[in-house]
Formats: C-alpha cells, sequence, structure tokens
C-alpha cells in the first residue's frame, strides 16, 4: 500500500520517470543481495562499484551532463576552439539526489558489513520511495527505514499529537519563507540598482527563506512519517545559532552531512594519512555540486570546504583553545556573529543566478555605491526579517525541548494547531514550491 501510495504520489508529477525510481532501487536490492552471497573480497568490490556506477551514472546524465558540455565549450573556447556540442536538455527527475543517495547506502552498508541484506524487493523499493520524504529529504539511510518497513509499527496517539505539531510548524515556517522571498528576489534578481542595505537585507531575506522552506518541509515530512507509525530523524536543530562553520554543518542538513562524512569523507581517508584537510575539502567541494550543476554551487561548497579548514587549522592555536574554553556571553556572541556572517556570504553565491552576479553583491555589499539610495522601508524591511529568522529559531528551540507540555493540553493544543494551519493557508503562496524541489 506505501509502495503504491508514494509511486502514484511521485506520479502525479512526471509519471514518466517513474521507472527511474524503481529500476534504482531493484538494481541496488539485487547487489546487495550479490555482495554478501560472495565471500571474496574482489567480487564485492565489482558489485559495489556497479551499484556506483548505476547511481552516479543516472544522476550524472540527468543532472550534470549539460553542465559538463557547456563547461567544456567555454574552455575551449579560451583557446580560440568554438565547439558546438550537443544539449541534452533532459528534465531533471525531482528528488533524483536525494534517492540515489539513500539507495546507495543500502549497498556501501552492506558492502561494509554494517547491516545484512534485506529480504522483500516490495519493502526495500516502498522504503526508498517513501512519500513524506521522497522529493525532497531528509537522505534516509537503509538501516533507518528497511526494519520500520518490515514491521511496520501502529502510531501512537502520543506520536500523532506530535506529528499534528510538526506538519503546523512546517506549515509557518513555509509561509514565512515564502514572504521572505520577496525582500530576497529584490536583491538577486532587480535589474537595476540595488542600495547596499537592500542587498543585505536580501541575503538575509533569503537565508531565513531557504532555512523556513527546506526545514519546513522536513518538518511536515517528519510529521505526515509520525502518523503513518514510521520515526524519520530530524534534519535541523537550530543551524543560525551555531558558533562555528563546523558546528553550522552539525545542524544543517543533517541528513546530508553526515551521509557525506560517512560515505565519502571516510572513503577518501578520513583523518588519517594527514590528509584530513584535503578530505574535508573535497567532500564539501562535492556537497557543494550535489546542490546543483552550476559553478555557483561548486563556488559555494568551496566557500565551506575552506571555512570549515581553517577552523580546523586554527583550533590548534591558543588564542583559539581559549576562545573555546571561554564562557563569556561576549565571546559566545562574537563566535556566533563571525559563523552567520561567513554564511551569510555563503549563501550568495547559493543564490546568485551566476557567478559575475555573486562577485558584484559581494563587492556592493563591502564597498556601497554612493549614488544609490535606501529605500525608505529598507531598514523596517530588515528588522522584520531578522525577527522573523529568530522567531522560527525560538519556535524550533521549543519544539525541540518543551512540546510535550503544549501536546499534553489538548484544551490549548488543538486550537492552535487549527488556528496555525488556517492562518498558513490563508495567507500562503501555493504556487511557490519547495527550493529543494530542484535537487
Amino acid at each position: 500500500m506505501i509502495l503504491v501510495g508514494s509511486l502514484v504520489f511521485y506520479g502525479a508529477w512526471n509519471y514518466r520517470f517513474i521507472p527511474l525510481l524503481v529500476a534504482s532501487g531493484v538494481a541496488d536490492y539485487f547487489i546487495a543481495q550479490a555482495i554478501a552471497a560472495t565471500p571474496n573480497r574482489r567480487i564485492k568490490q565489482l558489485w559495489v562499484t556497479l551499484s556506483l556506477v548505476v547511481n552516479l551514472g543516472l544522476l550524472g546524465l540527468f543532472k550534470y551532463a549539460d553542465f559538463v558540455l557547456l563547461s567544456v565549450a567555454d574552455f575551449l573556447q579560451l583557446f580560440g576552439y568554438q565547439a558546438s556540442l550537443p544539449v541534452l536538455s533532459w528534465v531533471l527527475p525531482v528528488g533524483i539526489s536525494f534517492y540515489t543517495f539513500q539507495s546507495l547506502s543500502y549497498t556501501i552498508d552492506v558492502y561494509r558489513g554494517d547491516m545484512a541484506p534485506r529480504k522483500g524487493l516490495v519493502e526495500f523499493v516502498a522504503a526508498l520511495s517513501f512519500f513524506p520524504q521522497l522529493v525532497a529529504g531528509p537522505i534516509l539511510r537503509a538501516r533507518q527505514i528497511l526494519p520500520q518497513m518490515h514491521s511496520i509499527a501502529l502510531p501512537s496517539w502520543e506520536s500523532a499529537k506530535h506529528g499534528f505539531l510538526l506538519i503546523t510548524v512546517g506549515l509557518i515556517k513555509k509561509t514565512s519563507a515564502d514572504l521572505m522571498a520577496i525582500p530576497a528576489q529584490r536583491a538577486f534578481d532587480a535589474e537595476g540598482a540595488v542600495s547596499t542595505l537592500e542587498l543585505w537585507t536580501g541575503v538575509l531575506a533569503f537565508a531565513g527563506q531557504i532555512y523556513g522552506d527546506f526545514s519546513g518541509y522536513t518538518d511536515m515530512a517528519i510529521g505526515i512519517a509520525l502518523l503513518l507509525g514510521f520515526q524519520i530523524p530530524l534534519n535541523f536543530r537550530v543551524p543560525y545559532f551555531a558558533l562555528s562553520p563546523v558546528d553550522f554543518w552539525r545542524r544543517w542538513h543533517i541528513s546530508l552531512s553526515s551521509w557525506l562524512r560517512d560515505y565519502l569523507y571516510v572513503s577518501l581517508g578520513g583523518n588519517r594519512h594527514g590528509n584530513r584537510t584535503r578530505n574535508i575539502f573535497i567532500t564539501l567541494l562535492l556537497g557543494g555540486l550535489w546542490h546543483g550543476a552550476a559553478w555557483t554551487f561548486v563556488a559555494w561548497g568551496a566557500f565551506h570546504g575552506a571555512i570549515i579548514t581553517a577552523t580546523h587549522c586554527l583550533s590548534g592555536l591558543a588564542i583559539s583553545e581559549a576562545l573555546n574554553r571561554s564562557k563569556s556571553v561576549f565571546i559566545r556572541l562574537l563566535k556566533w556573529g563571525v559563523t552567520f556572517y561567513l554564511v551569510l556570504i555563503g549563501w550568495v553565491f547559493f543564490r546568485a543566478a551566476d557567478m559575475s552576479t555573486a562577485v558584484s553583491m559581494l563587492a556592493d555589499m563591502h564597498f556601497p555605491v554612493a549614488d544609490v539610495a535606501s529605500a525608505p522601508a529598507a531598514t523596517t524591511v530588515f528588522w522584520m526579517v531578522a525577527v522573523s529568522i529568530l522567531l522560527i529559531h525560538l519556535m524550533d528551540l521549543y519544539v525541540l525541548r518543551d512540546a510535550k507540555k503544549l501536546e499534553n493540553l489538548p484544551c490549548l493544543f488543538w486550537p492552535l494547531m487549527v488556528l496555525g494551519q488556517a492562518l498558513c493557508l490563508f495567507i500562503g503562496e501555493p504556487s511557490n514550491e519547495f527550493i529543494y524541489f530542484q535537487f
């Protein structure tokens, strides 16, 4: 029932890509069986390599083929060659970046001996296509979802109440994100000159938009899963309260950052052989490329790789150790301010249409143009955006720490849920799709 429902859900977007999703699951199911069936390590390596080729090949073909071809053509043009390479212009299957990573985790775990292969093809494909998180995460590991799919638990009343709370919180976040999209578009998509204050407001608004949009989706996914009796791990832990770039990636898109750590960083060698800095940088660089086939995403990943490697390099200094041990509120605010500033700079690359736009925006943000005046309401909009981001994070903190108190007050809980969802549906923008659908 879950499998059929999930495929109908996915097919409502574009039914032509259902076979691609199913084929990925079927291939990895039988590859995992073959890995477990042979004692020969060399043959195991060949089977897991086939899994990598199938999954990353499909991802590369649909997501990166045109990017590579156009980049090669631009590179040849630097040397005077006018190359006319074919462009595929294929539609990107929604959620392909998520379900390929999810499927890969299964074959790699079986290869490493971290889990035994599961019996039951229907269960495996149902887990891979599980509709709440199929198109925008979180990225589930096979060992997280397959045991639940094998023995589906009846949803409890407590989990159902928490599920309704998360759905409501997710709707509030998505509604807030759509409102913050307006100043973000003003800064990033403006055709004319924009003041420095409006640029900073737009970047701050996009930081709020992408957090509210993405974490709102995952909150709703987790909530819907709870209504069905499934437990999906959290994907965010108030990331804009982070005190270092490393801390930020422990709080932001946790399912992706932990996947990259366990399956890419470790495979590159991790901390061994003195290559920690190189491996961190490569991991974050490829993490940026995972988000999209554009040089702006590569730059975003490279930027985060650079600031994280710099953080690790500085951590051994005496002054860094002293700052980390300090309990001073001022020091903590200073660390938060530097971290949040760096995250905002990264979002410029992430959101900009191209590299030239990103560089131009960063220049205007730090070296303002004298003849561009701020709109009278720009300061008000800036503080409204800042307060909105703060309130969303405080709401997240409450849900993480004290949600049970509200859930145990039915006379207050249910009216708030109904009111919150009604307001969101009334003032929301149903035409604004979730940002991470494009990945």
